[in-house]
């Protein structure tokens, strides 16, 4: 076959037909693959394109938003959205309790107590301080602690056999009267010590809950730890002076508003006396009333106008003074704890107590 000349664009003049069919199929073969390369450039570029706004609207972006709402807890970030339940947000240690920094009020009323506070349990707020993170002796009002530890790990239905412990206090202290041999419940032994202020009672209860007073005492100071209550130590159950025996007005209010949340308690502390028929050694019956040591259930004090007092602890001795910790209520029946600790005398205790409790509103 014979070359032609390439005039109009078709096969060049060098090229046999046979050659220029074979260069013409190259040349398609190698545009299709540069159509391919493009179209897999382009493919991805737009993968490139997707996945930078995916990260920055994902990453980036929910960071910002963040920014605007940090402590939602129904933000899609940081908050508990829709994959968690409100119950397993960790609540703020003292999100139900009163937080003071000092003095409060403490030019509204003047008390020669060293220390005192007035605490509302509703509003979560400090009515009256004064020195209520000054470590002092706490007298008997210790067995709120000691009576905390019971209901936590006791069973009030036990029987309980009297043992030589409820000798080892101090003579002339405030006691139940109980005997070795003695056989009654720790309910009895619970309201006795609590009403009655006995301490032959709280020794009682330490050795039976814990095996030993001094393991008793190692739970105290534990639950003190567990409460916040950093500024008490404790070296028994009753509250008989001892130099490394101590508390504070706030953490008297810890141990109190913790004890509180045991229904038995709020009965136990409402309560004017208490009558326990139990046995001694030999079988013979017993049948007791304990009285109240609260003046403002024997009538011996009065609680100001609008003030109903539902309930304390009394303590005293010498190196504490006369101490009460009490729960009161207002017209509405909303709850207050007030503390005094180491009022000169009784005869002053409670007329200082009224001059607090008139601050509530």
């Amino acid at each position: 076959m014979k070359c032609t000349d390439n005039t109009g664009g078709g096969q060049p003049s060098m090229y046999t037909e046979r050659e220029w069919v074979r260069i013409q199929a190259r040349e398609r073969i190698e545009i299709k693959k540069q159509r391919r390369l493009i179209l897999a450039a382009a493919a991805l570029a737009a993968a490139a394109a997707l996945l930078a706004f995916l990260v920055y609207y994902f990453v980036l972006r929910s960071h910002d938003y963040t920014l605007f709402q940090p402590y939602s807890r129904s933000d899609e970030v940081f908050g508990s959205g829709s994959s968690l339940m409100s119950d397993n947000v960790a609540a703020p240690f003292a999100d139900d309790l009163c937080v003071v920094n000092g003095d409060v009020n403490a030019e509204a009323v003047s008390l020669t107590a060293y220390s005192a506070g007035v605490f509302d349990l509703n509003r979560r707020e400090t009515v009256y301080a004064k020195d209520v993170f000054t470590r002092r002796s706490p007298a008997s009002i210790t067995k709120i602690m000691t009576a905390l530890i019971t209901l936590k790990y006791g069973n009030l239905d036990d029987i309980v056999t009297v043992t030589p412990i409820v000798k080892d206090i101090e003579y002339g202290s405030s006691v139940c009267d109980i005997k070795e041999g003695d056989v009654l419940s720790l309910r009895q032994l619970l309201y006795g010590m609590m009403i009655a202020s006995g301490n032959d009672a709280a020794m009682m209860i330490a050795e039976h809950i814990a095996g030993s007073v001094e393991n008793f005492v190692s739970m105290m100071n534990e639950e003190a730890s567990l409460l916040g209550a950093t500024n008490t130590h404790f070296t028994n159950p009753h509250g008989l002076t001892d130099p490394d025996h101590y508390t504070t007005v706030y953490d008297i209010y810890l141990m109190l508003n913790a004890a509180l949340k045991y229904d038995v308690f709020q009965d136990i502390i409402s309560r004017t006396n208490y009558y326990a028929e139990y046995s001694r050694i030999d079988g013979s019956p017993v049948a007791v009333t304990w009285e109240s040591t609260n003046a403002y259930f024997t009538n011996a004090a009065e609680a100001p106008d609008g003030i109903t007092i539902s309930g304390g602890k009394t303590g005293t001795t010498e190196d504490a003074g006369a101490c009460l910790s009490i729960v009161a209520k207002d017209l509405y029946g909303n709850p207050y704890i007030s503390v005094i600790l180491h009022s000169s005398t009784k005869e002053t205790l409670y007329p200082e107590m009224n001059q607090i409790l008139s601050l509530i509103e």
